[in-house]
């Protein structure tokens, strides 16, 4: 698959998930899914810490048929589903064995525009297209089925980067949203995004 960027290689994830967090931003997701490409700026993002975040999936070294993958090497997808009906696609950071995780909360739209608002059953663009990380993954074809892929190899879901510098005045960093059961580890800043973009989700 031809790309647009230069392809984030395997290093690049193997950081902690607060530092890719950051570093995503500005970068294309893609994903070729059912013969249709698809692609948008990653605009928010959210990290989760390994096992001492009360608000990780993998909080106290839990390793379950769910979390599993998230101990694989940095790099990997980490996708689940929320709701019975979302699903919310996760790239995995940090070495393996230390289960570091980055939610992908929203996405500027690029490419197969016609295609995301097809899958979202929408007739025009507005924010609700990929403003969310349950409808961005809807907009994409990302489904639990793409659990795993190892992003630097897979021509299914990958990331790139294209040239975009975000500057450091220009990212938000905030709370997360929806781990108030996380107790004081809900308060810390581990939610970046672009300022002003409007993809971005609703606090």
């Amino acid at each position: 698959m031809k790309s647009r960027g230069k392809r984030l290689s395997s290093s690049f994830y193997l950081r902690d998930a607060e530092t890719v967090g950051i570093d995503l931003l500005g970068k294309l997701l893609v994903t070729y899914i059912d013969g249709e490409l698809t692609s948008g700026i990653i605009v928010e993002t959210e990290a989760y810490c390994g096992i001492d975040d009360r608000a990780s999936h993998a909080f106290g070294n839990r390793r379950t048929t769910r979390t599993e993958t998230m101990f694989k090497r940095g790099g990997h997808a980490y996708v689940y589903l929320i709701y019975g009906m979302y699903s919310m696609f996760n790239v995995v950071t940090s070495e393996e064995d230390y289960p570091d995780a980055v939610l992908i909360r929203a996405i500027e739209p690029v490419e197969g525009i016609e295609t995301m608002l097809k899958r979202r059953k929408m007739k025009e663009v507005t924010r609700r297209l990929t403003a969310g990380p349950g409808v961005l993954t809807q907009a994409l074809g990302i489904t639990t089925k793409h659990n795993g892929i190892f992003l630097p190899e897979s021509n299914i879901i990958w990331i790139e980067d294209i040239g975009i510098t975000v500057k450091p005045q220009d990212i938000v960093r905030t709370k997360r949203i929806g781990v108030d059961y996380a107790g004081e580890d809900a308060l810390l800043p581990r939610r970046f995004y672009i300022k002003d973009n409007p993809y971005v989700s609703k606090r």
